[in-house]
């Protein structure tokens, strides 16, 4: 399973869940979540599990991030 577009999709995108990458990519939620699997296995990604509650109904996600990522520090002076 070729799972390149998904991991620039995260790498673009910063955090985010594999419903949101299924709508984006155009890909079906199981094809993602698969590919989500394989990439976490190897290491690429950090992934957790996330309920979220949409009109009281649980919505169980998964959410993801490139592993082992730091941002950048921001630009301008820093307090002392």
């Amino acid at each position: 399973m070729n799972t390149a577009p998904i991991f620039e999709h995260i790498k673009k995108h910063g955090q985010v869940r594999d419903a949101e990458i299924a709508t984006a990519l155009g890909l079906k939620l199981a094809r993602v979540r698969s590919s989500l699997s394989d990439l976490s296995a190897s290491g690429q990604i950090s992934c957790c599990s996330v309920t979220r509650y949409q009109d009281g109904k649980p919505i169980e996600e998964i959410q993801c991030r490139v592993s082992g990522y730091i941002p950048p520090v921001s630009p301008g002076r820093k307090p002392t």
